[in-house]
């Protein structure tokens, strides 16, 4: 497994996104369970979680609570670097809602501190920017936090450029990764990806497989990818992957799974090495160009 930096921790280069085992048609907890044993022994050292990850509005922190139980019952889970989020809620309506205020974000932290049974949570990201809040009052509570030895990295996420660098003002250049919505089907965070890199700043891209599929329903514009993974005997997930990683060095996609079999899929694209005529196919099937002379999104 590659490794990739976040801040000062170098993690694997495909992370876990854990954000399936716990909302709307997840499973049962075993499979869960076998699916973060599957990423660990595959060598993945990143999971990404959050507190409003759950359905019910009794059960907030659901999927924290599941990230902790399985790598308390792993021995490669101690070397794992948890990511997790606050500053959204789930009421159990199924809507989401915004709470940015310094007060709930400082809240929201010590009860992931408790639920994932950690004296400093390795990662801790501003879930949602909240219009009723000032965006630096928000990300002022995760500066504190950082002084406080609550969290060992503060990151934002869904982000704009201007955002990006007002949270780095504001924490004192110790912004540690962005987090954004990317993959072939939904681009417009490009510019995200570019500035994290030019700042040095890791880019985690969630849903990173959209429009993607290891069925063979790939559209016209993304049949690239299948035609890709079937030169290299790999899968198009793999590729979309391994396309991506080759976008920045500061890029660590989190696929999400809850499965064993696709979180083993996913954490494999580490490995996968596209050539510079694949890529180029691929960025042609994507942007219509090659990648870093296209905008952002078609």
């Amino acid at each position: 497994m590659q490794t990739r930096r976040i801040g000062s921790v170098q993690v694997s280069a495909i992370g876990l996104g854990a954000m399936p085992m716990s909302i709307e048609g997840r499973p049962d907890e075993a499979r869960s369970l076998a699916a973060v044993h599957a990423a660990l022994e595959a060598g993945v050292t990143f999971i990404d979680t959050a507190d409003a990850y759950h359905i019910h509005a009794d059960e907030v922190g659901h999927n924290e609570r599941l990230v902790a139980k399985a790598l308390a019952s792993h021995p490669a889970g101690a070397d794992v670097l948890v990511a997790t989020k606050g500053g959204l809620r789930r009421p159990g309506d199924g809507s989401w809602q915004k709470h940015g205020r310094p007060q709930d974000l400082k809240r929201a932290c010590e009860q992931s501190l408790a639920r994932l049974g950690v004296e400093a949570i390795g990662l801790y990201q501003f879930h949602r920017p909240d219009p009723e809040v000032p965006y630096a009052d928000s990300i002022g509570a995760l500066a504190e936090l950082l002084d406080e030895g609550k969290i060992r990295l503060a990151g934002i996420s869904n982000a704009d450029p201007g955002q990006i660098r007002q949270a780095q003002e504001v924490l004192g250049g110790r912004l540690a990764g962005v987090q954004n919505q990317y993959s072939p089907a939904f681009l417009s965070s490009r510019p995200e990806l570019d500035l994290c890199t030019d700042l040095g700043v890791a880019f985690l891209p969630w849903a990173p497989l959209g429009g993607i599929t290891n069925a063979g329903e790939l559209g016209e514009r993304h049949a690239a990818f299948g035609e890709v993974a079937a030169e290299l005997g790999a899968s198009p997930h793999q590729v979309c992957l391994a396309w991506m990683l080759a976008a920045s060095p500061m890029v660590v996609p989190i696929p999400g799974s809850s499965r064993p079999e696709t979180a083993r899929d996913s954490a494999a694209a580490a490995g996968l090495a596209l050539s510079a005529d694949q890529l180029a196919r691929l960025d042609v099937a994507v942007f219509g160009g090659p990648g870093a002379d296209s905008p952002a999104a078609p």
